[in-house]
């Protein structure tokens, strides 16, 4: 399906379906400062050809959806949280299950927390608890906080953000394995070139956290599955082991060598745990799908 923008609280965001109305929806949530082309194409076909409706979408100040001034973005992070329920919104779904990847899989939490009526099960990737738990977590690697201190990009060249991009997601991949520089620096031009404003997308960095949820993650109720990988440099294996012991009844599914995101190599490992775990959570108790859905789509 083609791109489609919509308007929701006089929030303009851009959103792309895959699949079929008819089947359970997957609402795909990225990170600070990515687009949603960074949940690829063929990922989202995956998905969709195993009888999930996916829906990914732009966050603000990424891709085509509204873009603010750099440096006064105008927005919190929980109008970030909310503009995941506005996309359900327009799409007429009234629950989904939600994959969320780094700050997209706090974002995830956050909406189970303040909004579980929406939420049918969480896919949580390579993030850590978005709400204090009372543990300590071991810090970003070395070579993580080598990087983002000593950053050298020329925002307003493209081939610089080009090359600082490229960089970053090889620092992120972990190390353990073949990186594939063509594949993302590809990536990263058409998402530049996709952009209103490419440098906006660093308006997430600074953002306040706005009217946030404080229930604990111990009181989310939905089937959740964690994915993280043993080699990720932002939030080492612990933050993901630890999300999978506060939620209760959560499942941790460890990707050997694995970096920070959602690699090409674990696609098939991860799509079948995802359309695993939102097979069991659709089929799970009375009523089941479509009660929960409440007939949205």
């Amino acid at each position: 399906m083609a791109e489609r923008l919509i308007d929701v609280d006089g929030v303009v965001l851009c959103t792309e379906t895959f699949g079929s109305p008819q089947d359970p929806p997957v609402l795909l949530v990225m990170g600070a400062g990515a687009s949603m082309l960074w949940w690829e194409e063929d990922f989202c076909r995956l998905l969709a050809d195993g009888g999930r409706l996916v829906i990914r979408y732009d966050h603000r100040d990424t891709g085509r959806s509204v873009t603010y001034e750099p440096g006064r973005p105008g927005y919190t992070g929980a109008d970030l949280v909310a503009d995941a329920a506005r996309v359900l919104d327009a799409h007429e779904v009234a629950a989904a299950h939600v994959v969320g990847v780094s700050a997209g899989g706090a974002c995830a939490q956050l909406l189970a927390l303040g909004d579980p009526g929406r939420v049918l099960s969480l896919t949580l990737i390579s993030t850590s608890c978005a709400v204090p738990v009372g543990r300590e977590f071991p810090a970003p690697t070395r070579e993580f906080m080598r990087f983002v201190s000593d950053e050298e990009v020329d925002r307003s060249d493209p081939e610089s953000v080009t090359r600082h991009q490229v960089a970053y997601a090889r620092m992120l991949a972990g190390g353990r394995r073949p990186f594939d520089e063509a594949a993302v620096r590809d990536l990263v031009r058409r998402d530049i070139r996709r952009a209103h404003d490419a440098t906006a997308a660093r308006n997430h960095d600074s953002l306040a956290d706005g009217p946030l949820p404080r229930a604990p993650l111990t009181s989310i109720a939905v089937p959740t599955l964690v994915v993280h990988g043993t080699a990720d440099p932002m939030f080492p294996l612990a933050h993901g082991q630890a999300l999978a012991e506060e939620i209760p009844g959560a499942r941790l599914l460890v990707l050997e060598d694995a970096g920070h995101g959602v690699e090409r190599a674990d696609w098939p490992t991860i799509v079948a745990a995802i359309l695993d775990h939102t097979g069991t959570a659709t089929s799970g108790g009375p009523g089941d799908e479509a009660d929960r859905r409440g007939g949205g789509v």
